[in-house]
């Protein structure tokens, strides 16, 4: 079994939030740890490292919970049944009727709704899974390219870190 279908992403996103709350609760441990032993004396260095901790595990805490449950067509539908204004302006928008059917007897503001032929509209739940997926795309594209970035930024800085400035005195890091 190749690793790529549904069960196996379940997991590796589980087993990434789950190490991603290990490592916030190490965050807080390790500036608490620091401060109690007084081997900080900055509080806001020690606020700051326990404030990012925390937000990590709440974060990592809403994408544990995200990848065990998997409800995102229960929250999307949830959202779809409050509002019909919200309703009405995304089939206008987006040209689609109905979430997870088209409805028959039941008007739609798309352009391609006819109540004869109902069924040449496509459901609202496809096309904003559609435009979700290229929205993502998109954005990993992004942040893969400042990831690079990042990486080579990490390279210049341990580079520039060990060379030797021409202007100070030679003999100074013999």
């Amino acid at each position: 079994m190749v690793c790529g279908g549904f069960i196996c992403t379940k997991n590796a996103l589980s087993a990434l939030n789950v190490l991603y709350v290990l490592v916030s609760l190490l965050l807080i441990g390790v500036a608490a740890w620091g401060k109690w032993f007084d081997l900080v004396s900055s509080i806001r260095v020690v606020a700051g490292v326990i404030s990012v901790g925390i937000f990590l595990f709440l974060v990592a805490i809403v994408g544990l919970c995200g990848a065990m449950k998997h409800h995102q067509n229960h929250l999307l539908e949830v959202g779809w049944n409050k509002s019909a204004a919200t309703q009405r302006d995304v089939e206008k928008t987006l040209n689609c009727c109905g979430f997870s059917s088209v409805p028959i007897n039941v008007s739609c503001a798309a352009s391609c709704y006819n109540p004869v032929t109902p069924s040449a509209c496509e459901t609202c739940s496809n096309t904003i899974q559609q435009i979700a997926g290229e929205v993502l795309r998109f954005v990993g594209g992004i942040g893969l390219f400042f990831s690079f970035t990042e990486i080579l930024g990490v390279w210049l800085a341990h580079r520039y870190r060990n060379l030797k400035d021409p202007r100070s005195n030679p003999g100074a890091f013999l």
